[in-house]
C-alpha cells in the first residue's frame, strides 16, 4: 500500500457519493449512499490491515502545502486507525437503518449521512491544527441538518440547541490554537505533542480546549443538549451522534489537552474526577426514571462517556487503554441500542416504554438481540462492556480508591435501568393488541444488527485484537504525562508532582540552611 493515498481516497468517496445523491431519485441515492460507505468499509479494513504494529507512531502520511503555511497534513496511528474504523463500520448500518424510515428528501438525507462520513474520517486523519478545527467545527453542519429537517417534533429546538452548544466552546479553542502555533511556529500535531508550552500557559490552554471537548463528550453540566438531540433526531442520526461524534472530544483529550498540557491536566486532574464522579450517578438516577427509550439511553451514554474521562485522567495505561476501549465499545453498543429502539418505533411509532411489553413472545429474535446489547451495557463478561469497564476503573483505582467507588456505584445503577428497560419491553403480559401484533426482524434489520453483535462478542472475548494497534501510542502518551501524573489519593487534589518534588527539595534546602 505504500505511495496509495488512503486516507485522501477514504475522504474522497464519500464526498463523490453525497454529489451523485444530490441529482438522484430516492431509490438510486439509497443504493449509491450504502455502496459509498461499503467501499469505505472495505478500505477501513485494508487500513487496518496494512497498519504495522510496531511500526512508526504515524503511519499512511500525506503531506501538501496549500497556502500560507497551511498544509494537508493526513497521517494515523493506532488511536486514530480504531476510531476511523467505527466510523467506517457504523455508516453503511445508518443507512440501512434509514433505508425505509426516510421518505422525504431522501437524496439530501443520504448525502448529509456521507459528509458526515468524511468529516469524522478527516478529525481523526488530520495532522495540521487548523485543518483538524476545520473538520471538527464542519461536522455539525450535516448533523444540524439531519435533526432539523429529519427530526421529531421539537427538533428546531434540539438542532439550535446542538450547533449553540458545540460551536461556542470551539471559539475558545480557535483562539487558543492561533496562541499556540505562534509561540511554537508551526501546526504539525505530532510536532505540537512533543512541545514544552509554559506552565502557566497551560492553564489557560487546558480550559480553552477543555471547553470545547466537555460539550462533545459531553460531561456534566455539558450534557443537556444530548438528551434532546438524541429524542428528535432520526435513528441513524442517534446512532451516529453516540457511536462516533460523542467520541471527538475524547480524542481531543488523547490528541491535545493531555500530550500538549501534561502539567495542566495534573492540575485540573480533581475538576474532571469530580465532573466524572457527578455524572455517572447523577445520569443513571435520571436514566431510571425515564419514560421515553430513547431518553433513557441517551443518559446512559452520558453516565459511560464519565468513565471514558475518568480513564484518561488517570494518567496510566490501564486507564487510557480503558478509556479507549469504552469508546470503542460504546460506539458499538449504545448505537446498538438505538437501532433496537427504531426497530419497534417504525413498527408502533411510540418510544414510550409503558406502550410496549411481552415482546418476547412475538418477536423473539429482537429480544435476543436487544439482550445481548443491554449485557454489554452493563459491563456482562464476555461483551465489549466489561474489557472496557474493567480496565477504566483498574486505572482509576491507582490514582483514587473513592472515585473508584463511586465510579463503580454507577455501574450498579447502569445495571439497574437497563434490566428495568428491558423487563418492561420484552416481559411481562402483553397488555397492548398492536405491540402484541409486531412481527419479528427482518432480513435488513439482521443486516443492521448482526454484524454489531458479532463485534461486541469479538472485543469482549479477545480485546487484543483491538488494543494491539493502540499499545505503542498509548505507552508513548502516557509516558509524555507521567511526568505530571498524581500519585495516589493523597495526592489527588494536592497538585502535580513536579510541585511535590519543588516542595521537597525547597524544605531540603531549608535544612541544609539550618545546619
Amino acid at each position: 500500500m505504500d505511495g496509495f493515498p488512503i486516507l485522501t481516497v477514504m475522504l474522497l468517496v464519500p464526498l463523490v457519493g453525497a454529489l451523485a445523491c444530490f441529482f438522484l431519485a430516492a431509490s438510486e441515492a439509497r443504493i449509491i449512499a450504502l455502496l459509498a460507505t461499503l467501499i469505505n468499509l472495505g478500505l477501513g479494513i485494508a487500513l487496518w490491515a496494512g497498519y504495522e504494529i510496531g511500526g512508526p507512531q504515524w503511519q499512511f502520511t500525506e503531506r501538501a502545502d496549500l497556502f500560507a503555511g497551511f498544509q494537508y497534513a493526513l497521517g494515523i496511528d493506532g488511536i486514530a486507525l480504531m476510531l476511523i474504523v467505527l466510523s467506517v463500520f457504523l455508516m453503511p448500518i445508518c443507512i440501512l437503518a434509514s433505508w425505509d424510515a426516510i421518505g422525504k428528501r431522501v437524496g439530501e438525507y443520504m448525502a448529509s449521512f456521507l459528509i458526515m462520513e468524511t468529516l469524522m474520517i478527516g478529525v481523526f486523519a488530520a495532522q495540521d491544527l487548523f485543518l483538524f478545527y476545520i473538520f471538527f467545527e464542519a461536522g455539525l453542519i450535516p448533523m444540524y441538518l439531519i435533526i432539523g429537517i429529519w427530526g421529531g417534533a421539537d427538533r428546531i429546538y434540539a438542532s439550535f440547541k446542538f450547533f449553540l452548544y458545540t460551536l461556542i466552546g470551539s471559539v475558545l479553542m480557535l483562539i487558543a490554537m492561533f496562541w499556540m502555533v505562534n509561540t511554537a511556529g508551526t501546526s504539525d500535531i505530532p510536532t505540537l505533542m512533543q512541545y514544552d508550552f509554559p506552565v502557566g500557559a497551560q492553564t489557560w490552554l487546558w480550559l480553552a480546549f477543555f471547553a470545547s471537548f466537555a460539550v462533545k463528550m459531553p460531561m456534566f453540566p455539558f450534557h443537556t443538549w444530548l438528551p434532546a438531540a438524541h429524542v428528535q433526531a432520526p435513528t441513524a442520526g442517534s446512532v451516529i451522534l453516540a457511536g462516533v461524534l460523542l467520541k471527538l472530544g475524547g480524542y481531543g483529550f488523547i490528541r491535545f489537552s493531555l500530550p500538549m498540557f501534561p502539567e495542566a491536566s495534573a492540575q485540573f486532574v480533581w475538576l474532571v474526577m469530580i465532573l466524572s464522579c457527578i455524572a455517572v450517578v447523577y445520569a443513571s438516577l435520571v436514566a431510571l426514571v425515564q419514560e421515553d427509550m430513547k431518553k433513557l439511553i441517551a443518559y446512559s451514554s452520558v453516565a459511560h462517556m464519565a468513565i471514558v474521562t475518568a480513564g484518561l485522567f488517570a494518567f496510566n495505561v490501564q486507564g487510557l487503554e480503558g478509556a479507549m476501549i469504552m469508546m470503542l465499545s460504546h460506539g458499538l453498543v449504545s448505537g446498538a441500542l438505538f437501532l433496537c429502539v427504531g426497530i419497534i418505533y417504525d413498527r408502533l411509532h411510540t418510544r414510550d416504554i409503558a406502550r410496549y411489553g411481552g415482546l418476547a413472545i412475538n418477536m423473539p429474535k429482537y429480544a435476543c438481540f436487544f439482550l445481548l446489547f443491554t449485557m454489554a451495557s452493563i459491563g456482562l463478561p464476555g461483551t465489549s462492556g466489561f474489557v472496557a469497564e474493567f480496565l477504566s476503573l483498574a486505572g482509576v483505582y491507582e490514582i483514587s480508591s473513592d472515585v473508584t467507588l463511586i465510579l463503580t456505584t454507577g455501574i450498579i445503577l447502569g445495571a439497574g435501568y437497563m434490566l428495568y428497560l428491558y423487563r418492561r419491553v420484552v416481559f411481562g403480559p402483553q397488555v397492548n393488541e398492536d405491540a402484541a401484533a409486531m412481527r419479528d426482524m427482518n432480513a435488513r434489520e439482521w443486516a443492521m444488527l448482526a454484524p454489531i453483535a458479532a463485534a461486541v462478542l469479538w472485543m469482549g472475548v479477545y480485546p487484543e485484537s483491538f488494543l494491539a494497534p493502540m499499545r505503542s501510542d498509548i505507552a508513548a502518551l502516557e509516558a509524555r504525562v507521567a511526568r505530571a501524573a498524581p500519585q495516589g489519593d493523597a495526592n489527588l487534589t494536592a497538585g502535580t508532582p513536579r510541585e511535590h518534588e519543588a516542595n521537597h527539595m525547597s524544605g531540603e534546602h531549608s535544612a541544609e540552611g539550618a545546619h
